[in-house]
């Protein structure tokens, strides 16, 4: 089982209008309503690639029930921690003309420290039946910088994988706890190493400097150039086929859901991060944030190039 932590869970509302204007009356085209937050943008591609994902994080309020209604039908088991305070929502505007999105990400409930430790509780009875974790995004108001730290030592005293795919304070804490995964992007490898990485070369040696220090996999988006992974094997680059990307929001984290199967059925590094930069790619194929088709997969899996940098 692949359990997914959503701490700060949300009702993704995706708009598509046509010809987006600033302070102007806009006619929305399409509107969509999804569980979001990138924990649950990791557990649906999962889930359509044949795992089986409890998802958990907070919940609260209307909002709460909804998101959880939601996950029913799309095979995902729930086993959130429940808060009375509204979850929250955020906003995804497409336009179709201009083909650019723009986000808008509300901050969520305030969690209390007694609140923490009950969801920490829970946390470890569901650690227990998972073989991989995956903890993905932000935190709500309350927590800080060692809340992640925690869950991932947790996790590690349980003897289990566990992915962290975040950002700032939150990972540079976080991988202190030596998680078995992270995909920082090019920012964050910036932000952790304190180096430019002007080049692939320098990229690649900051990686490394972060594998060094007990992180096991570093794997590094390049966008649409694709991705590296420094890991005990080796060094790899993925490179993935030109596409029509139709929404890029949740490539990421359907990227590790493919590393989070991948290391559960313990597939060599190649065959995880082709897969994984497959579904990645698919995703991106659809509007639906955290969605893909297998067929999709499948044409796309052939034309993604995996190299062996350095062994």
């Amino acid at each position: 089982m692949i359990l997914t932590v959503t701490l700060n869970a949300a009702i993704d509302k995706r708009y598509v209008v046509h010809g987006f204007q600033e302070g102007e009356v806009n006619r929305v085209a399409e509107c969509t309503y999804t569980p979001g937050g990138k924990g649950l943008n990791v557990s649906k591609p999962a889930v359509i690639a044949g795992g089986q994902v409890v998802a958990t994080g907070f919940l609260g309020g209307h909002a709460g029930q909804y998101i959880e209604t939601a996950l029913k039908p799309l095979g995902i088991t729930s086993a959130f921690y429940h808060l009375e305070n509204e979850s929250r929502t955020c906003i995804n505007i497409w336009d179709g003309k201009k083909e650019i999105q723009t986000e808008f990400l509300e901050p969520g409930f305030l969690v209390k420290e007694d609140e923490f430790q009950g969801f920490l509780k829970l946390f470890q009875t569901l650690i227990n039946d998972a073989e991989v974790v995956a903890i993905s995004g932000s935190v709500p108001k309350g927590l800080d910088g060692t809340a992640y730290q925690t869950m991932v030592r947790l996790v590690k005293e349980a003897g289990k994988k566990v992915i962290l795919d975040t950002s700032g304070n939150l990972l540079k804490m976080g991988i202190l706890a030596c998680p078995t995964m992270i995909k920082p992007n090019l920012d964050e490898i910036r932000m952790l190493t304190g180096n430019n990485c002007d080049s692939l070369d320098d990229m690649v040696e900051a990686a490394k400097k972060i594998h060094s220090q007990g992180v096991e996999i570093v794997a590094v988006s390049l966008g649409a150039e694709g991705s590296f992974v420094v890991c005990d094997s080796g060094v790899y680059r993925a490179r993935v086929p030109k596409i029509h990307a139709v929404n890029t929001v949740g490539c990421g984290d359907s990227m590790i859901a493919g590393f989070a199967l991948g290391l559960k059925e313990n597939l060599p590094m190649e065959e995880i991060l082709k897969k994984a930069s497959a579904i990645s790619a698919a995703s991106a194929l659809r509007e639906e944030t955290g969605y893909f088709r297998m067929e999709d997969m499948e044409k796309l899996l052939p034309e993604i190039t995996i190299t062996r940098l350095e062994e």
